[in-house]
């Protein structure tokens, strides 16, 4: 058998034990659930993407995005399994059983090593007195898996949902809620926009071929393709060259609604991070003007990254769109998009710590500002020009509500029909739904000024 050569001794070595990648997973879960922080918030906080493989970061994030989506089903799990409930001040090891559970349950780890990696995380945790109980309720679990799961049942745990949210996606769509659901609980595809001014779908798609990277025509807008596994950016072809974006399909559906000539003078409300900015930059390089506007200046740097890395030009202003006279130079738009604030209830499956952190008294306070975003960019549409109003949300009270509302106080408002075919006729506006044709939840209306 051949030695490992000194630098291949050396880089095994620094690779850190399977027991520390479950406890930063539990650590980075335990920061969401408690801590009350996104998932990229407790990735950095956690803080191992520079202590680790590419390979062992993604199985990191597995794990702790795992236990995130699936937290109501592992907790009843664990109900089930310990005779008494982990004191506060051991919540490390509640989540590192959590990251236990969810390999037996989710992964193809192999049973003893998923509960052996696991115990050991004891001891880096500095609680090697917890080592017997995580083996105890692991090789429980392990063995009677099939008769815990069928004993399951809050639908909390079955639908790995907090009640409220389930409770507002029934009540909105009650046809299509279970689809929903479980939409939510799935892994998102990896999606492109092709930057088509640049280079050809096709010829892109060849582009993915030559690099081993799988990848489909979407066949519901004209610049998408779909990554069979995703990938990091950095190793597309000619990210760096602007020749394609990630971005859901759904999101790649605003841009071709708004109908965009030459010489449209248009305003990109909350703009950030720069992805519909920069898609309507590609599919209409002839707008006399666009403005992008995003209330925090650390956001407007991150829009003008993504300009920049696409080698596309906007103004990017940095202000509370709402304060218009602030910002505006007293010139009409031909369009105005207001990609709103919102529950994020249709992006979910790409943001589980949304179940955690959104609750419903959010709800209520972004419905004002989507209120008070409407009232205050109407005015700056030009007669005949159009607003388009979008969320990530599949809550009827941020959307055709929403919009209903608006109508009654503006009857120089109409309806404009929408050219998209996917998603659901709402009467003032379409929906796309986690579920269907694989897209993110989206609502889009689009409002057109009949009169000054």
């Amino acid at each position: 058998m051949m030695s490992m050569t000194n630098s291949a001794l050396v880089k095994a070595e620094s690779q850190p034990a399977p027991a520390q990648l479950r406890l930063w997973a539990a650590r980075t879960a335990g920061v969401v659930i408690d801590g009350g922080r996104s998932s990229d918030d407790a990735i950095s906080e956690v803080s191992f993407t520079n202590s680790c493989s590419g390979r062992d970061q993604a199985l990191v994030k597995e794990m702790a995005m795992g236990v995130i989506r699936w937290y109501w089903t592992l907790e009843e799990i664990l109900q089930r399994l310990l005779k008494t409930r982990i004191r506060n001040k051991d919540r490390d090891i509640f989540f590192l059983l959590m990251i236990g559970v969810y390999q037996l349950k989710f992964m193809r780890i192999p049973a003893h090593a998923a509960v052996d990696a696991t115990v050991q995380a004891c001891e880096p945790a500095a609680k090697p007195w917890a080592k017997r109980l995580v083996n105890g309720v692991l090789r429980n679990y392990a063995r009677h898996s099939t008769d815990i799961d069928r004993q399951l049942t809050s639908d909390a745990a079955r639908f790995a949902h907090p009640d409220w949210i389930r409770a507002r996606v029934v009540a909105a769509w009650p046809q299509q809620w279970k689809l929903i659901l479980d939409a939510n609980n799935a892994r998102a595809p990896m999606c492109l926009r092709v930057n088509v001014g640049r280079i050809g779908r096709h010829d892109y798609l060849a582009e993915l071929q030559k690099a081993g990277i799988g990848a489909v025509i979407d066949p519901h807008v004209a610049t998408g393709l779909i990554v069979h596994k995703p990938v990091a950016v950095e190793s597309l072809p000619g990210f760096f060259k602007g020749w394609a974006s990630v971005q859901d399909t759904a999101a790649q559906l605003v841009v071709p609604a708004l109908n965009l000539q030459p010489g449209h003078r248009v305003l990109d409300a909350c703009a950030s991070p720069g992805g519909k900015t920069a898609h309507m930059l590609e599919s209409q390089p002839e707008l006399s003007e666009i403005i992008a506007v995003d209330i925090d200046g650390e956001r407007v740097k991150r829009l003008r990254q993504t300009l920049d890395r696409l080698q596309l030009t906007a103004q990017c202003i940095a202000a509370d769109v709402t304060q218009v006279d602030a910002w505006w130079d007293g010139a009409p738009f031909d369009r105005v998009l207001i990609d709103a604030p919102c529950s994020g209830s249709g992006v979910i499956r790409r943001h589980p710590d949304i179940k955690h952190n959104r609750q419903p008294a959010d709800v209520d306070a972004l419905c004002e500002v989507q209120a008070r975003l409407l009232e205050s960019l109407w005015p700056l549409v030009a007669p005949g020009g159009s607003l388009m109003y979008v969320t990530c949300s599949v809550f009827a009270e941020e959307n055709q509500e929403q919009i209903c509302a608006f109508l009654d106080r503006h009857s120089e408002a109409i309806v404009e029909s929408l050219t998209m075919q996917a998603g659901v006729d709402c009467g003032v506006g379409r929906q796309t739904l986690p579920g269907i044709h694989d897209m993110d939840g989206f609502f889009f209306s689009m409002l057109k000024r009949i009169s000054d």
